[in-house]
């Protein structure tokens, strides 16, 4: 595929240097997978008062006892809702030190290795997080920021592996990428994981040159699927069915920062159909925006870092 780079720096912004106030934290050190400097996106003054309150609360729990694992898991995930990435780290990498065959501490580090840009890192994590589980029974996950209706969709085990998919994709190992997502997929029963999973393998297996395995992926999708929270994973495989079309999707999804996942679900789909220039130019758009945290705009990312 002919390299997309001279059209996407003729049209690229990047997101400026300037810390917000809303954390406490600067993103020190966090750059791109483009080599640019990184800023934390402001939270609103509620959320943010909120948020706070609930770390101090975690906080407060650890301190009674700093091998509660549970305690500095909250922790660690609370202080990077904060957007204090590198401090949230530093928190799982103590849990690591302290609870070495707990593949959470794991999970959840590499986590945060995706978002500073780490990503050898991160898939070095996951798969030791593989390993510590396999054989293991699985567990729901809490979800730290709730959806609509309180109502976790994952495990252990579905997140350790979709985040190992998406590590892998981010590299440009499809394959690899597509197998791990089957796991994904198969590790829990319901429809988020599904459509959140089947998305992300959709893509992959076309991107390894296997169209009719892609094509399969999909034959499970139906338009009333019970989701919660993926909706827009759900509206990008109705897309891939032919659907939805990607005018309605863009429309849908608006210039807004929240709209990431469904300008990158478009980009790929126009890639894979030989549309490279819709997709850079989405990519661009993509890049333009506030939030460098989200998978929407990290793929984005990758995508001009690997020169597609």
């Amino acid at each position: 595929m002919h390299s997309l780079l001279p059209l996407i720096a003729a049209i690229v912004v990047f997101p400026g240097a300037a810390v917000s106030a809303g954390t406490d934290e600067q993103p020190a050190g966090i750059r791109s997978l483009l080599g640019q400097p990184l800023s934390a996106e402001a939270l609103a003054p509620e959320d943010e008062s909120r948020m706070k309150a609930q770390l101090a609360e975690a906080q407060a729990v650890w301190e009674k006892d700093r091998n509660n694992a549970d305690a500095l898991i909250w922790v660690g995930r609370r202080t990077a809702y904060l957007g204090r990435y590198r401090e949230a780290i530093g928190i799982f990498s103590d849990g690591i030190a302290r609870h070495p065959t707990d593949a959470r501490m794991f999970r959840h580090r590499g986590h945060r290795y995706l978002t500073v840009r780490e990503i050898d890192r991160a898939i070095a994590d996951f798969e030791k997080a593989a390993d510590l589980m396999a054989g293991r029974p699985d567990a729901i996950e809490p979800d730290g920021l709730p959806n609509a209706r309180n109502v976790p969709t994952g495990t252990l085990h579905s997140n350790v592996w979709y985040h190992l998919a998406l590590g892998y994709y981010l590299k440009g190992d499809f394959s690899r990428a597509a197998d791990t997502w089957i796991k994904a997929r198969d590790s829990v029963a319901n429809d988020d994981n599904l459509v959140a999973a089947s998305y992300w393998l959709y893509l992959s297996l076309q991107r390894a040159g296997k169209p009719r395995d892609a094509a399969a992926v999909l034959q499970p999708i139906t338009a009333d699927l019970d989701v919660i929270e993926n909706t827009e994973y759900h509206q990008l495989l109705r897309l891939f069915q032919g659907e939805r079309t990607p005018e309605d999707l863009l429309a849908a999804a608006g210039d807004d920062s929240g709209g990431s996942a469904t300008r990158y679900g478009v980009s790929a789909w126009y890639l894979v159909n030989g549309r490279q220039e819709d997709a850079a130019a989405l990519w661009a758009s993509i890049l333009e925006g506030p939030d460098w945290a989200s998978f929407g705009f990290l793929a984005a990312e990758a995508e001009v870092a690997n020169g597609e």
